[in-house]
């Protein structure tokens, strides 16, 4: 499976801004905005992919959780399948350094290949992304419409086990929330509970 992969590194955000929007965000509300630079410096900027689908998925590869969806090609399959409808993928990292789950930029580089992730990766260690959107566990997951309104906030499916065994037969709300939103349909399923390992934040 060819991956288009693209590395973000350095994060720029307001962070007053993004911190008064935090508790705010719910279905039907604005995503916090925010910009990015890649390592070739393309600007990333959130607000510009207005038009498109967004999904932010929140990652630690050392997670078991994550682990289940990438091991299996799970992930890598639902990338490669909404990025080649246009969707806009962006794999964000939030873990401080120090603490499980941290993602250096050379980290990114590695293992993102290795991983052949078809999705763009940003590394937020100082947690302003992560705080803004209030997500707490890897994977924790967003769907943003063409206008950048969350039309869907929870977990990736409703099989909270780390078994890849589970898999099987799981409802993935993600890719139910992408396919009923791109037919132009209500979201059937709006939230659920984010299970996973907790986000460790620079306090």
């Amino acid at each position: 499976m060819k991956a288009v992969i693209k590395f973000v590194f350095a994060v720029s955000l307001a962070a007053a801004s993004l911190a008064a929007t935090a508790a705010k965000v719910s279905v039907g509300s604005s995503a916090p905005v925010f910009s990015a630079t890649d390592s070739t410096g393309n600007k990333v900027d959130l607000s510009a992919l207005r038009g498109k689908f967004v999904v932010l998925e929140w990652c630690n590869w050392d997670c078991p959780y994550v682990q289940k969806h990438y091991r299996s090609g799970n992930m890598q399959a639902l990338q490669k399948k909404y990025t080649d409808k246009g969707v806009v993928w962006l794999t964000i990292f939030s873990s401080a350094e120090g603490y499980p789950g941290y993602a250096s930029s050379n980290d990114l580089k590695k293992l993102g290949t290795q991983k052949h992730m078809a999705s763009r990766l940003i590394s937020d260690s100082e947690g302003m992304i992560g705080k803004a959107y209030n997500a707490r566990n890897t994977p924790t997951m967003f769907v943003l419409d063409p206008k950048g309104t969350v039309v869907y906030m929870g977990g990736i499916d409703d099989q909270p086990d780390p078994d890849p065994e589970t898999l099987k037969g799981a409802k993935n709300y993600v890719a139910l929330a992408l396919d009923e939103a791109m037919a132009g349909k209500p979201v059937s399923v709006k939230t659920s509970r984010p299970y996973g390992c907790g986000i460790k934040y620079k306090d």
